[in-house]
């Protein structure tokens, strides 16, 4: 019974404290029963249970004692211990052995009180943080809190973090600050090596400013832990006391929790912490708890924010993002206040004897929080800000804020910028290598509309949300990734092309980090444009392969301009001719199968047979919408069917485009046409008419008329056909030839057609000019009518007259008299009849002529009125020789208006 006795534990215990004080069992009763009291509490020490972080502090004084055998022997040991299962708790067991090492009475340099940097430094080192710290309070922050006059501390000091041992809630909408008043738990111990780091300088045997502690004299078995020496208490003058500095600390750790305390509590009214003017308290250390209450303040503010976004799955992945970057800066800030309570537990709890030098104080206490107040300032500053926004544009917000020559400031919205941004860049990564939207919440800068059909897909299914488009991407930079994610859907749903998206551009590999994210973020000039930039030219360059070669782009291209734009010439000179019996009768007699007919033969007579039967299968007759007294001639047009892809470029306004630059130049065509025909009446009639010498002048006057509407037509037809057709043709050309994407063709073919009905005065500014184009169109159709109705008469009249003569010399030859006296007559009265109708045909051409010429020259006005140099120059080719300049003073420009406009040409 007595072999038990002397192992059992309590034994073994006074044994220990007896070889360690070197006295008799009775002089260590005291410390007994202390250490019983120990053994049997469940205290657990401030730091984390890391035991890593144990064993290289043991070989760092190991290391520090010179004894670099021990400390490589020490590490060989525990690396076989580890592999060993039989030990359970090597970290408990190695914690003893480093504390048992250490001695209480070691001498250490004073450091006095006041001289807070050297305390700082000892206290809390500048490595004990995860996120960078601010080491300067920033200049001006948004921020409205009501005690903010207090004068800042202008002390110079090195750094504290704002990192301590804290517990993060997984299930709540925030982390949970550690209950700090009720001793921090197993639980609440140790989050992270930094936060253990920042233990160790906190000792429970050693004061911040490195000084030993007395060992306290143990308590008797029923006695209570020793407190804290007792602090003297002012009164006032109607003698009651004074609040001690202990009480004021504890609320402060309170407060700091966004907890109201004892004395100090939140103002609703004024939105600040402050303390009951009736509480006795002097002014110092009043104005003291004011400016350390601000840090809750502060810390509510931010966690108010965090618990309102936190659960709302609206708010999206970037603004979760930016809650959780905010949870891991309240962490870190939680770190603190558990190492702070911890050394007040210490002070009140473990019945250490704590001196005035390693006490908790108000002063302590706004030392150490200065720059996690800096830092909570930013954080509040930038949740203000950031209020009302989301995706892309809270990203916005963020990075502006970041704009500071404040390093530190810089790099910690460097660091929440890289977590908000995370979301972001996998967005554009599934969108621009797989072409794929998944935004649930609209964050990202690309908007999809699911109600456009395919045919609309490149024109109106996708666009760029400019408000979520992130200040620190450029507009060029967005719509580049715009064209590659349209690009990719284009070529599956419109051109049903089933390539991979990897094997069209080799995909990089995706951001898996915050890290990652704001490193190519913050290199927009080099990273990230070269992969924009890559995955922008490999996808366009396979989308116009693949428009060109399996839908034959540019061969489409080139049939609008042979067969729309009346480029091939025989087969529109022969489709003329072949049409102009159907296109002289009414419009209502036309039948489109009849015009088909004619169309095909067009075809095959001339060089289009040539082309590819993709584009003459496409090439088709379209009748517009008949109105009353229309012929053929107005509602006749060619067609071009488009389908598929192509029709992403050739859209239906395009279509209506091509239609009526189609109508005006076939109508000018048709004038050519019609000139070419009077020509060809005057030439082959001049020498039939020739023994008929009173149509000489009517003739005479027939041949000035054509000839200055020859002139006319054929100056028109110049500038239709080479300044406009041409010369924007070849641009046209030139610009598909360079295009990067099918957006550059596409803006070059609008604005090909766009310069095109500017230029043949089809749009809504040249309207009166285009009006006075078609009266004069009009009037040579007149002039075809009145010619044809005179020849006709002078042709019947010329059949008569000669009919009359061959009569006359049969009747000769046969012996007769030629004519008797009465069809002398009668020749005669018909003669004078057709004479007498020569002057109303000359009135009627001199009118006709009066009127075109007056059309001409206010044609010829408005040209000069134009603001488009080219059909200035028209003008003056039109009156070279100045001749309808002589007949209307108003195509005689002043002298001043003629110096000014060659100065603004010059």
């Amino acid at each position: 019974m007595a072999a038990l006795d002397q192992k059992s534990p309590n034994v073994l215990l006074q044994s220990l404290c007896c070889k360690i004080t070197g006295k008799s069992e009775a002089d260590v009763a005291h410390q007994f029963q202390y250490a019983v009291r120990v053994i049997g509490s469940n205290y657990a020490p401030t730091i984390e249970r890391d035991e890593f972080l144990v064993s290289e502090k043991i070989k760092k004084e190991l290391l520090k004692q010179r004894r670099e055998a021990d400390a490589a022997l020490f590490s060989e040991l525990h690396r076989k211990l580890q592999t060993q299962g039989i030990l359970k708790h090597r970290w408990s067991i190695l914690y003893l052995l480093l504390s048992l090492c250490e001695d209480p009475r070691k001498p250490s340099n004073r450091v006095p009180v006041c001289s807070y940097g050297a305390l700082l430094a000892q206290a809390l080192p500048r490595d004990v943080h995860s996120t960078p710290f601010y080491y300067a309070r920033p200049q001006s922050l948004p921020l409205s809190y009501p005690e903010r006059s207090a004068t800042a501390h202008n002390s110079s000091m090195a750094t504290s973090g704002i990192s301590s041992m804290g517990v993060f809630s997984i299930n709540g909408p925030g982390p949970t600050p550690p209950s700090l008043l009720t001793g921090p738990g197993p639980q609440a111990v140790g989050e992270s090596m930094r936060g253990s780091r920042l233990a160790w300088t906190l000792p429970v045997s050693s004061s911040p400013s490195g000084a030993a502690a007395a060992p306290r004299p143990p308590s008797g078995p029923s006695s209570s832990p020793a407190p804290r020496p007792p602090q003297r208490q002012r009164r006032d003058g109607d003698g009651s006391a004074e609040i001690g500095e202990a009480a004021l600390v504890r609320d402060i750790l309170y407060v700091f929790q966004g907890i109201d305390g004892k004395f100090i509590k939140m103002c609703s009214p004024e939105n600040c912490y402050k303390i009951d003017s009736k509480v006795p308290l002097c002014k110092s250390l009043r104005d003291t708890s004011s400016r350390l209450a601000e840090l809750g303040w502060l810390h509510n503010k931010i966690r108010k924010y965090t618990d309102s976004h936190s659960l709302d799955r609206a708010f999206g992945l970037v603004g979760q993002s930016f809650c959780a970057a905010l949870h891991q800066e309240l962490k870190e800030y939680y770190r603190l206040l558990s190492v702070l309570h911890a050394q007040l537990q210490v002070e009140d709890d473990q019945g250490v004897n704590m001196n005035v030098d390693s006490s908790l104080t108000l002063r302590r206490l706004l030392v150490w929080t200065y720059d996690p107040k800096v830092r909570l300032k930013t954080l509040a500053a930038l949740v203000d800000y950031c209020q009302g926004r989301k995706g892309g544009e809270l990203a916005s917000a963020v990075h502006a804020y970041g704009k500071t020559g404040d390093p530190h400031m810089r790099a910690l919205i460097q660091h929440i910028l890289g977590l908000v941004s995370h979301p972001i860049l996998n967005f554009l990564y599934r969108w621009i290598y797989d072409g794929e939207l998944e935004d649930t919440y609209h964050e990202f800068f690309v908007a999809s509309d699911p109600t456009v059909k395919t045919d609309r897909l490149w024109h109106d299914k996708y666009s760029l949300r400019k408000s979520m488009i992130p200040s620190f991407i450029t507009m060029d930079q967005a719509r580049k990734v715009l064209l590659i994610g349209k690009s990719i859907n284009f070529l599956h749903q419109v051109c049903h092309d089933r390539t991979p998206p990897g094997k069209i551009m080799p995909a990089s590999k995706s951001t898996d980090s915050p890290k990652d994210a704001t490193e190519l973020f913050t290199d927009l000039e080099g990273a990230f444009q070269s992969k924009i930039d890559a995955a922008y030219f490999e996808t366009s360059k396979y989308l116009l392969d693949v428009l060109n070669k399996n839908y034959q782009l540019l061969e489409h291209l080139q049939a609008m301009r042979r067969y729309l734009l009346l480029g091939q010439g025989d087969f529109i000179r022969h489709l003329m001719d072949l049409l102009k019996p159907e296109l002289v009768r009414a419009a209502t007699t036309l039948y489109q199968h009849n015009l088909t007919g004619i169309l095909e033969t067009a075809v095959r007579a001339t060089n289009a047979q040539f082309d590819s039967p993709e584009i003459l299968k496409r090439l088709d007759v379209r009748l517009l919408e008949v109105s009353p007294g229309d012929t053929g001639w107005d509602v006749f047009s060619l067609d071009y069917h488009v389908e598929g892809p192509i029709a992403t470029v050739f859209t239906r306004e395009c279509m209506s485009h091509y239609l009526r630059v189609f109508n005006f130049l076939w109508r000018a065509k048709r004038m050519e046409y019609i000139l070419t025909d009077i020509w060809k009446g005057q030439m082959c009639n001049a020498k039939l008419l020739k023994s008929m010498p009173e149509l000489s002048g009517v003739l005479h006057q027939c041949h000035v008329l054509a000839s200055e509407m020859v002139h006319f037509i054929h100056q028109m037809q110049y500038y239709i056909t080479f300044e406009v057709l041409e010369c924007s043709w070849d641009e046209l050309w030139n610009k598909v030839q360079q295009a990067q994407d099918l957006d550059h063709i596409i803006a070059a073919h609008e604005v090909f057609l766009d310069t095109i009905i500017s230029r043949c005065l089809l749009d809504v500014n040249n309207r009166s000019l285009l009006n006075q184009l078609r009266a004069v169109f009009d009037q040579i159709i007149e002039f075809q009518n009145a010619q044809d109705t005179l020849y006709r008469s002078a042709l019947e009249e010329l059949q008569l007259r000669i009919q009359f003569e061959d009569k006359k010399r049969q009747r000769e030859e046969m012996g007769e008299w030629g004519v008797t006296a009465e069809q002398e007559a009668e020749e005669n009265r018909r003669v004078q009849e057709f004479k007498d109708t020569i002057p109303k045909m000359c009135s009627q051409l001199r009118l006709l002529t009066h009127f075109y010429q007056g059309i001409v020259q206010e044609f010829l006005r408005l040209l000069m009125t134009c603001s488009d140099e080219s059909l200035q120059f028209l003008s003056f080719r039109l009156d070279f020789n100045e001749h309808y300049k002589a007949r209307d003073p108003r195509l005689r420009p002043s002298l001043g208006a003629t110096r000014g406009r060659r100065s603004s040409n010059i």
